[in-house]
């Protein structure tokens, strides 16, 4: 079976974790969604994780409400660190071997972020989830994705959202939105079409990394995009 992308970062949402939750982590979805990795790391992927922390807590979110907005970014970096420790857990019930790195050392439950340690760990075949976004506030973990990926030499970056891909206008808001199969990134950014933020997007660019947006919550997307199969909308 061949694969177009053999190392992969896939950027997920905390608020993908919550299923149909409105907080926290749903274990049924998490469970489906660790099912999912497993299946295409059997098959020869190499894969990176950088999971979000809205679940939990969105350093935005705290700012807003007139915390300090370096103290409210820490605070959503150790809610994406819960969440790393969980899909590290429920992967390797799965017999899945798997590693959390964490940009805030925390020895007892991570190890450090090393960038050649990692690549390493994705060579001997183990999964890696690096947590705690880049160790610095004011970077979302969008940010954190695209420079993950460009450090690791992934081959894409996956985009995990609850739509099929990007719209040219918010799909919930307007039903004769029209979903966007392939743009580039100045598109991305000079439209604002919310991609991701504007940092990730220029990363992404300068190192010529293509992004893959697609619908998480359809079952076998991650494998049929491996696979090159044309899933959601690509940046590039």
């Amino acid at each position: 079976m061949g694969l177009k992308y053999r190392r992969v970062l896939l950027k997920l949402s905390g608020e993908a974790l919550m299923g149909d939750r409105e907080y926290g982590i749903d274990p049924f979805f998490i469970s489906e969604l660790a099912d999912e990795i497993k299946s295409v790391y059997e098959i020869g992927a190499e894969i990176a994780i950088v999971i979000g922390g809205g679940n939990i807590f969105r350093g935005v979110k705290g700012s807003s409400m007139g915390m300090d907005r370096a103290t409210a970014d820490y605070m959503g970096m150790l809610a994406t660190v819960m969440n790393a420790l969980a899909l590290q857990d429920i992967l390797e019930k799965k017999e899945v071997p798997t590693r959390v790195m964490s940009a805030i050392e925390m020895r007892q439950i991570a190890e450090p972020y090393i960038r050649r340690r990692a690549i390493r760990h994705l060579e001997k075949g183990r999964i890696v989830i690096f947590a705690a976004g880049t160790g610095s506030p004011f970077f979302t973990t969008d940010t954190t994705g695209a420079l993950r990926a460009a450090e690791i030499k992934a081959d894409v970056l996956l985009k995990a959202t609850k739509v099929d891909g990007i719209y040219d206008k918010d799909p919930v808001k307007h039903p004769d939105a029209k979903l966007l199969k392939e743009i580039t990134y100045l598109e991305a950014i000079n439209k604002d079409l919310k991609v991701m933020d504007h940092t990730a997007l220029t990363l992404c660019m300068e190192n010529n990394l293509p992004i893959v947006v697609f619908n998480i919550k359809k079952k076998g997307n991650i494998m049929k995009i491996l696979l090159g199969e044309p899933i959601g909308s690509i940046v590039r």
